[in-house]
Parts: structure tokens; sequence; C-alpha cells
């Protein structure tokens, strides 16, 4: 197996600077809509075989060193009472508002409750062997109370803040409850065979850094706390987070997710010694090639030569990239990096 990408997770030294692409398993990748275009996302989702399939086409086709489970952060929302659907973005069709909703909430056995997640890591982890290592993912507690809250994508997220703010009893009630899920779900990934965790906190930068201290930060650090982290790395990408590097660090991550409106290289400098991942931005692979290659020598000029660093975009590929220039893309990466 390819191990450069968990070496890295781990600041070891290794030949070649890993790459792989968040949302690399996606609507940019022809192959992808062949499958999508016979099933709905939440079909593609709960059907093992298919959610492996289009899990393996980057790694085949770009080339990445990693494997990303196809999934969606807020499956394990759904068995815990809230009726999900994608038009085409997540729609809850009843929020959490009052403590009420809260109470109501259970926590999913996930072996009975999310069985098609776990079936799709052990088929994952059989195909991979050779390949590549797989990396399951979870939405962190806040990112998935903003969708729960507003029962949809937000600009502001004003109903979500109003609870953080005015009614904090129901907050910390509603973040509880979905850390004690979270834990769980990551934990069943990680039994069923993932070799690296990604929590994926999309909206906690949208925060001030106090505020993000104050209500983000103690559920956060109680879920990486609470992960059988044997040889499991545990990467934490928080969108937004450039201005709080310090804070998002006591989380407990082993490896911080940068976006690309920070310098890799100064955020290092802040980090330590912490491996980091990032941080193209993703339209950079609608440029010309030379464009795409003196960008991707600028992040890893950036690093300096220092152990510890994931090639990766600063968020996930868009869906009208060309795949020729996501193919290029790893190529500059691992040809420019070679040693």
């Amino acid at each position: 197996m390819n191990t450069r990408f968990l070496d890295a997770c781990w600041g070891k030294p290794v030949d070649i600077v890993p790459v792989w692409l968040m949302r690399q398993a996606g609507r940019y990748l022809p192959d992808y809509m062949r499958v999508r275009s016979k099933c709905t996302f939440l079909e593609l989702c709960k059907t093992p075989e298919l959610a492996a399939e289009v899990t393996i086409q980057p790694v085949d086709i770009l080339g990445v060193d990693a494997a990303i489970l196809f999934s969606d952060i807020l499956t394990p929302i759904e068995p815990m009472g809230m009726e999900l659907d994608f038009t085409p973005g997540p729609v809850f069709t009843k929020p959490i508002r009052t403590m009420a909703d809260v109470e109501a909430l259970k926590i999913p056995k996930m072996e009975t409750d999310v069985p098609y997640v776990l079936d799709a890591v052990k088929l994952l982890r059989k195909e991979l062997a050779a390949k590549v290592p797989l990396i399951g993912f979870g939405g962190a507690p806040f990112t998935l109370a903003c969708y729960m809250v507003e029962g949809k994508g937000s600009k502001d997220f004003a109903a979500l803040k109003k609870m953080m703010y005015a009614e904090p009893e129901i907050y910390a009630a509603l973040m509880d409850k979905i850390t004690t899920m979270d834990m769980e779900y990551l934990n069943a990934q990680i039994k069923a065979g993932a070799q690296a965790i990604q929590i994926f906190d999309t909206w906690g930068g949208m925060l001030s850094p106090a505020d993000y201290e104050r209500y983000v930060l103690p559920y956060t650090q109680r879920l990486i706390n609470g992960l059988n982290r044997t040889n499991v790395p545990v990467i934490h990408f928080v969108k937004g987070a450039g201005t709080m590097l310090e804070i998002v660090k006591e989380a407990g991550g082993d490896v911080m997710g940068l976006d690309w409106h920070v310098n890799l290289g100064k955020a290092r400098d802040i980090l330590g010694d912490m491996a980091v991942q990032g941080n193209l931005d993703p339209t950079v692979l609608f440029a010309p090639e030379e464009i795409i290659e003196r960008e991707v020598k600028r992040v890893l000029d950036e690093n300096a030569g220092r152990p510890g660093l994931i090639f990766n975009l600063g968020h996930g590929i868009l869906p009208t990239v060309p795949p020729e220039k996501a193919i290029f893309m790893v190529d500059c990466v691992h040809r420019l990096s070679q040693k």
C-alpha cells in the first residue's frame, strides 16, 4: 500500500508530498455521473457497492494518495429522527427549534441504523488493500447543528446563532447530543476499518474567535478525545479559521486542514510541528496548466520542505472543473515535490 498520506499525517518524512482532494468523488467526474444517473444521491450513499465504486474512481483516475469514503456529513442525522432530503442541497423538513425537539432526538445504533456506511468501509478496505489508505469522515458538531437548526444551508445561520446566544440551554443540549452521536459514528467507522478520520467544520469559521472558543471548541475537543485513535490520525478542517489557528489547534487533532485564505507557511509557523493539509484555491483548477503549476509550486514553496504536509484544495473540488485539470494538479504535486 502507498502509505505517504498516513506518514505525512504523523509528520514523518516522505519521498513525495501526498495529495488528495476534498469531494474528489463527485460531479466533475463523468464516471461518477454515470453511476449517479441511475439513482438518487441518498440511494448512492446507502448502497455500499455503489458508494465503494465512486470512492475508488478518483484513486484510479487522478492517482491520488488517499481515498475518502463516499457519503455525506448529514447521513447519521437522519436516523436521529430528522427527515432528510436533497433538493439538490440538504433539507430537513422539521428543524430543531425547541428543547422538546432536542429531547426527541435519539442516538442511533450505528450497526443497525447506518449499516450501509460501515459495509462500504469494510468493502473499501478490501478493494483498496494494495492501493491507498481509506479516510472516514463526519461533520463537526457545530456544522451539523447549523443544518439541523436552520433546516438547510444559510448565508448567516441566524436561527442557530439566535439559539446559541438567547437559548444557551437548548444549544448546549443539542450540541451535547450531537457530539455523543458523532463520537459513536466515527468510532464505528474506525472499527470497520477507516485508517484516518477527517472532521469537517464547514461553518465553524463564521464565528468570532471568542465565540468559537466558547460555543464550539469544548464539543470538538470532547469528540476528538473520545475517538479510538490508536494509529488513526484525525484531520480537523475548520473552513475560515485562519484568524484563530491557535484556538482550533486546542481541539486536539493530528492534522490541521487549511483553507486558501491563509498562507500555508505562516500557518505552519503558528502551528509548530502539527501536520497540515491544504490549501490551493479550488478555482485555480479552472486556470491554464501553467498557472496551476505555478500555484502548486507556491504552496509547496510556502511549506519550505517541512515534513507533515498533505496537499489538498482549500475546500471541495467544484463540479464544473475539467477532470484533466485535476489530474494535472495531482501530477504537479508529485513531480514538483519529488526528492
